[in-house]
Parts: structure tokens; sequence; C-alpha cells
């Protein structure tokens, strides 16, 4: 399913904070940076790829709802879909 540009938008925004977050991460680590920073800046990573993803399953579910309506939705694809990020 192709998501429209106005939902991708805000997804990408996070997935690009993770980017950042993670190019610190790996920069401390390389400069032997002490593990609870490192830990710190790696939880900031997890949480906006967590937030990404449950963002984009979001922004999927409701897209199917409207452009497919609530009596032709694949149950089980919704499910599937849902499940993938619990």
């Amino acid at each position: 399913m192709q998501l429209p540009d106005d939902d991708v938008k805000p997804i990408l925004t996070r997935l690009r904070r993770a980017h950042g977050h993670l190019a610190t991460v790996i920069r401390m680590l390389e400069d032997g940076a002490e593990c609870e920073d490192v830990l710190t800046q790696l939880s900031a990573v997890d949480k906006a790829l967590r937030r990404s993803g449950y963002a984009l399953v979001a922004t999927g579910l409701e897209n199917c709802l409207i452009t497919e309506g609530p009596e032709n939705v694949d149950k089980q694809k919704l499910e599937r879909l849902f499940l993938s990020f619990a």
C-alpha cells in the first residue's frame, strides 16, 4: 500500500531523528564515551524507531480503512500489520 506524502513526511522526520541519534551513538563509541552516556543516546534511537513504527502502522491502518472501507478491509492483513510491532 502506498501512503500519501503528507502522511509519510512526519514518519520520515522521526526516522531522520533516529538516524541522527544513531550516528551520535556510533561516534560516541568510537571516541570512547562513557557507557551511561552511550546508553542514553541508544535509548533515544530506540524510542525514535518505535515511534516511527507505531506511526507507520497507525497511518497504514487509517489509510486501509479510508481507501478500502471498513467492510472491505482484510482483517488478517491488518492484524499482521498491527502485530508486527507488538
